[in-house]
């Protein structure tokens, strides 16, 4: 069954402005949708999919047989202001895991596969070992696939950095989400220069050759934010050596969440996406419904292996 539906409109309490037009989706559960929603609950594996509520989720399960893995739980022990995922105190670690993971990518034959993660903050490392085991077991059991990593900050816990690059993913990214100002809401648990610096990082790793694959961050707007904010916070990232940028606009999940200050128009992303290219961006995605890990295995392709990457391009849209 198939039908028409505006992102985030749902009966809660507090009425929403109405989504324009630019945010509807067209809703369809096809045979691939049903198989790729088998396999993760037979495998008793966690999605961003499913977790964070993606509006895309349609789309990558039911045409592109992809999902974007949520490893070591799905209880986070951090609250921010934007995301849906459940906060508390996490059960312990599934030491199968990566491997229940690495059978899925093979299983859904993925030339891309992206990992993330809710923040273990209750772990000595922040949960690195575990990330470096996931990436080390789909290497492992599918050579050919690309893996993406989009990790938390580990709040500066030493050496989680380089555990995690020491296995080698293909693609290393961590969200800024934000502009500096809105931290204290959107990311009460994060810091604006935390996270600037553990991208600065991994880029200087990649410099001098102690890392071979790409860097790369996203922001979200409409949650309060103003242009020049988000251009300066562009200037930040840039300036921290990322090379792969998303900018998508923010969806209230439920009413307890921050609400949506405005909708950005797909004319502002496409300015915000000539202003990363301006910035020095190798490639950029700017769109209504572009999320950090959407059409990666399109703008991010499995050849950056070789470090040969893609030309400079980018786009906008509404994916």
């Amino acid at each position: 069954m198939e039908s028409l539906v505006q992102i985030g409109a749902q009966s809660d309490r507090k009425p929403r402005a109405k989504r324009p037009d630019w945010l509807r989706i067209r809703i369809a559960t096809p045979e691939r949708y049903r198989q790729v929603q088998s396999l993760v609950s037979k495998l008793s594996l966690n999605t961003v999919c499913q977790e964070a509520r993606c509006p895309n989720i349609y789309e990558c399960w039911g045409e592109h047989g992809t999902a974007t893995f949520m490893i070591l739980g799905d209880i986070c022990t951090r609250r921010c202001g934007f995301c849906a995922v459940t906060t508390g105190r996490p059960e312990a670690v599934d030491r199968e895991e990566p491997q229940h993971v690495a059978e899925a990518v093979e299983v859904m034959g993925l030339q891309h596969a992206v990992i993330t993660s809710v923040d273990r903050d209750d772990l000595p490392d922040g949960g690195a070992r575990h990330w470096a085991e996931v990436i080390e077991a789909i290497h492992q059991r599918c050579p050919d696939s690309a893996v993406e990593v989009l990790t938390p900050d580990f709040r500066n816990v030493p050496d989680a950095l380089d555990i995690v690059l020491a296995a080698r993913p293909e693609i290393f990214s961590h969200n800024m989400e934000t502009v500096p100002r809105l931290y204290r809401q959107a990311r009460p648990g994060s810091r604006y220069e935390r996270s600037l610096a553990i991208l600065a990082d991994a880029s200087a790793r990649r410099d001098r050759g102690a890392y071979v694959g790409r860097v790369k961050t996203g922001i979200m707007v409409g949650i309060g934010e103003t242009y020049d904010e988000v251009l300066e916070t562009l200037a930040d990232i840039r300036g921290a050596g990322v090379e792969v940028l998303t900018v998508g606009q923010y969806l209230q999940p439920t009413a307890q969440h921050l609400p949506v200050d405005r909708f950005v128009t797909p004319e502002e992303f496409a300015e915000l996406r000539a202003y990363a290219l301006e910035l020095g961006f190798l490639h950029c995605e700017s769109g209504p419904l572009v999320r950090s890990s959407y059409h990666a295995h399109e703008h991010v392709p499995p050849s950056l292996r070789d470090r040969g990457g893609p030309s400079v391009s980018a786009r906008a849209s509404n994916a």
